[in-house]
């Protein structure tokens, strides 16, 4: 599993019909599931997004996780995190989870992150999505369960 998170003031996911996920201060976090991800990955990823201490404390330090703060998540799918552009100009996503697979396993996720008693909001699977998001500092941090070692 792949993600991308971003310190966020506040984000919202919209599609044609509207708003469908929203948050405050939190986390942005963009999830791609790869096609050989299993619930440790997912796990893993779990424990890592609760536990990243990116928040400022009462000095100003990053040193306050999302649970600490509790702050609130907002999980958007998105299969282009496995992108291969290794050859040619058009990106290959062989790597990427089929969509059934990929839906249930996305349903884990944000359901394992729902465990944590923090707010989470989710986009639409599959959908077409606008993101918006007010990234704080900024701070992006990627994360692949594949390079946990």
């Amino acid at each position: 599993m792949r993600v991308v998170i971003q310190r966020a003031d506040r984000a919202k996911v919209t599609t044609k019909s509207g708003v469908v996920g929203e948050i405050d201060r939190g986390l942005l976090i963009l999830a791609g599931i790869d096609a050989d991800d299993t619930p440790k990955d997912l796990e893993w990823i779990t424990r890592k997004i609760l536990g990243l201490r990116i928040f400022a404390d009462e000095d100003g330090n990053m040193n306050e996780s999302v649970s600490q703060i509790g702050g609130e998540l907002l999980v958007v799918s998105q299969f282009t995190l496995h992108a291969s552009t290794k050859k040619g100009n058009r990106p290959s996503f062989i790597k990427a989870a089929k969509p059934q697979l990929a839906e249930d396993m996305y349903d884990s996720f944000v359901k394992m992150l729902a465990a944590s008693g923090l707010k989470v909001a989710t986009g639409e699977f599959g959908a077409r999505m606008n993101v918006e998001s007010v990234n704080k500092g900024p701070v992006t941090i990627i994360m692949d369960s594949k390079n946990k070692e």
